[in-house]
């Protein structure tokens, strides 16, 4: 099983992510924020990933570090359970539709981080989840994970809608590129290394 179980602690958070690549969409998620909850369970549940998250973090000052660690640990996680990235089909994307959104997600698992933000979501909040913290999770997931990411909002009105189709469709490109392919057993990369 391609599994990691990551824990990260600091003045501000106290993180603990564990990661399977290999399940079934299961999620167990507790970060003090309903809305980041729902979102991790689906990025889970469409990347049929098994994750749990236990995160404590200063939501008295605001969702900042809880959202931007839980980024942080889980492109730790990530990169862990990938190992050397052997046999994998590498890199994903999807569009996902959420009623009057669109989202298109693209990610090479190339081990060369870089983010592409490109949603284009009114400032706001929802619940207690201030929108520009979706950029903020996706690019500490990037930088930590190695991994090219481009994520574009094609339309949408509704916050709500247009973030978790941005979550869904990370989560399904994500599970995508991790897929195993029996056809090959090294790397996809002609220089024979990620």
């Amino acid at each position: 099983m391609r599994e990691a179980l990551i824990e990260r602690n600091t003045k501000e958070t106290s993180i603990r992510i564990k990661l399977n690549l290999d399940g079934g969409g299961e999620a167990r998620i507790n970060t003090g924020i309903g809305f980041f909850d729902h979102m991790l369970e689906a990025m889970a549940r469409f990347g049929y990933l098994d994750l749990e998250v236990e995160a404590q973090g200063d939501l008295q000052v605001d969702a900042h570090h809880t959202v931007e660690d839980c980024g942080i640990v889980f492109g730790q996680a990530l990169r862990e359970a990938l190992g050397d990235r052997r046999g994998i089909e590498r890199v994903g994307d999807t569009f996902l539709p959420m009623d009057e959104a669109l989202v298109q997600v693209a990610l090479d698992l190339s081990n060369r981080p870089y983010l592409v933000w490109e949603v284009d979501c009114s400032e706001g909040m929802v619940g207690e989840f201030p929108v520009e913290m979706a950029e903020e999770f996706f690019r500490a997931v990037a930088v930590q994970a190695g991994l090219t990411l481009h994520m574009r909002q094609i339309s949408g009105k509704n916050r709500h809608h247009i973030l978790e189709a941005t979550f869904k469709g990370f989560g399904r490109a994500l599970g995508l590129a991790v897929r195993e392919n029996p056809r090959f057993q090294g790397v996809l990369s002609t220089k024979g290394v990620l």
